[in-house]
């Protein structure tokens, strides 16, 4: 029984002893040198080594011309054309250095150069530990790639996923960009920038804000993901969301999307949006609307999908599907839209209905022009089975005006003059100074001339073959009070700017909204971009959807 006892106990001694020496840290290696000497006096317990002084520990390699050794804290501390190297991969300079042993972290300073094969580290001040495989440094920095070059104040490098982590003011310097930030990781192997907080990034085409985004510097597309604009000359994109393309100088932006034109005072909203900046052009779908500022008021122009075309004094604004547009005394409706900035004409395409004040007007095709120099409304010219139409102003009535075609001119973008030419109809509830009812005017001529003070017919003029007379109420039954082709459409006439937008198109706004708001819920997790970006970059379906166009 004793025996087994003693047996136990030397067992456990031996393992506990072999335990303690696996894990005590094993003697730094003195390789060479060309001379070693040994100063009590001057440098108890330490080892002077000078000349060509070589040292191993654990896989890493130093030189330098001179250093101490102290054996009982294994440590050295090393002077001179010191380098540090580890396996093929990391190499360290300095002027002076000291490694513990113990703990594996080095320490360098004086004109510190870290180099691996595809980056240069240049600093005063280095610190390396090799348990965690990190080097830091809080002095001035700056690091050169292929691509770029990298300066900060601070930084720290994760060597098995060659990452830079910068917490102060870095600066890439790119021969295309310059970016700024306070936070900024970047993936040295891959070319990879992720970046938190204020950042710019500002090239000769274009600055773009974000806090909180990626940069590839090799595809040289990014994606940006919050408080984020891309600010051209003449251009300003925001969104939510921000996809930037820089060879193609393609962007697209997704949720709350605003471009605005800061040549031609006009801003472009919807949920999602195209830019291509080479070709003067942009698609904008998903509660789309552009708005231009005409005469201190705004003209707000919708459509399912909305383009616009060409250099600022060409530029053309298509909206079509169900396009529609408003303006505080003018709106309308129709299958599409083509606005030229140029000719400053406006085409009403495919059934379109034009309100002017009270006054419903439809016809086959409609154009607006606007006088180039006051960039007021001109004239109208409604072509093939116009048709005016207005509530008489007291009773229940309307007053008709048909013809083929009508001829307007506007003041102070007021209808106050119309010309109806060919097969014209009228019926009108002719009153008073007391706006008593006088009798209902209803006949046929060659061409009609009428003046308009805001919703009141002013005069009316007849002219060739003129054929009808003014009816007593009572003697015009109600259905010979409307034209052929009479329709009333005032249920449908828009009031106010949000009144241009579908039901369905208010749903999806509602819907983006509080999906914004969650994400705000959301945005404080800090590595979500990281993933987002990754796989955006991955599949990249902006930039394919750009290719097909």
């Amino acid at each position: 029984m004793k025996k087994i006892q003693i047996f136990l106990f030397i067992a456990v001694i031996f393992n506990t002893f072999s335990t303690i020496s696996a894990q005590s840290p094993k003697k730094i290696i003195i390789e060479y040198s060309d001379f070693a000497d040994v100063n009590q006096l001057e440098l108890p317990d330490a080892l002077l080594l000078t000349g060509n002084v070589r040292i191993n520990h654990e896989g890493i390699i130093m030189t330098c011309n001179k250093a101490y050794y102290f054996q009982k804290e294994n440590y050295i501390k090393a002077f001179g054309n010191v380098q540090m190297v580890q396996g093929d991969t990391l190499y360290m300079n300095s002027k002076y250095a000291e490694y513990n042993g113990n703990i594996k972290q080095a320490y360098a300073t004086g004109n510190v150069v870290m180099r691996s094969p595809d980056m240069t580290l240049v600093t005063d001040t280095l610190n390396f530990d090799r348990n965690i495989q990190q080097a830091f440094y809080n002095s001035k920095g700056t690091i050169t790639n292929k691509e770029n070059i990298l300066k900060s104040k601070s930084g720290r490098y994760f060597i098995p996923e060659k990452k830079f982590q910068f917490l102060t003011a870095v600066t890439i310097t790119n021969p295309k960009y310059v970016v700024k930030s306070n936070h900024l990781d970047y993936y040295n192997n891959s070319g990879h920038s992720y970046l938190f907080g204020p950042s710019t990034i500002t090239s000769e085409q274009n600055y773009i804000y974000t806090e909180k985004g990626f940069y590839d510097s090799r595809k040289n597309v990014g994606h940006f993901l919050r408080r984020s604009y891309i600010k051209y000359k003449d251009r300003l994109i925001e969104g939510d969301s921000l996809f930037y393309n820089r060879n193609k100088e393609f962007a697209s932006a997704t949720n709350n999307v605003k471009i605005t034109d800061s040549i031609n005072k006009g801003i472009v909203k919807g949920h999602y949006a195209e830019i291509y900046k080479k070709l003067d052009s942009m698609y904008v779908t998903k509660r789309a609307v552009a708005i231009n500022l005409v005469d201190k008021d705004s003209v707000y122009i919708h459509g399912r999908k909305i383009m616009v075309t060409g250099k600022p004094e060409n530029r053309i604004i298509r909206a079509f599907n169900n396009a529609r547009f408003f303006k505080t005394d003018i709106s309308g409706k129709c299958d599409s839209i083509h606005s030229s900035q140029k000719s400053r004409l406006t085409q009403l395409i495919g059934k379109p209905i034009l309100w002017n004040f009270e006054n419903q007007m439809t016809g086959d095709v409609m154009h607006l022009i606007g006088n180039k120099e006051t960039q007021k409304l001109d004239s109208l010219k409604v072509l093939n089975n116009a048709f005016i139409v207005s509530k008489d102003t007291l009773g229940t009535g309307f007053n008709q005006v048909k013809g083929q075609n009508l001829y307007g001119k506007f003041r102070d973008n007021k209808l106050y003059e119309a010309d109806i030419i060919k097969n014209t109809e009228v019926i009108y509830y002719l009153r008073n100074d007391a706006h008593e009812l006088i009798g209902i005017n209803k006949n046929v001529s060659s061409k009609i001339n009428m003046t308009l003070d805001g919703n009141t017919i002013d005069t009316m003029t007849f002219f060739t073959n003129v054929d009808g007379e003014i009816y007593p109420e009572k003697d015009l039954p109600e259905n010979a009070r409307k034209l052929r082709g009479f329709i009333y459409r005032g249920e449908e006439r828009m009031k106010t700017k949000d009144d241009i937008f579908p039901p369905d198109e208010e749903e999806l706004n509602e819907k983006i909204i509080q999906q914004g708001k969650d994400e705000m819920a959301k945005e404080n997790v800090p590595m979500k971009i990281r993933k987002e970006t990754l796989n955006y970059d991955k599949n990249n379906p902006p930039s394919k959807k750009a290719n097909k166009k």
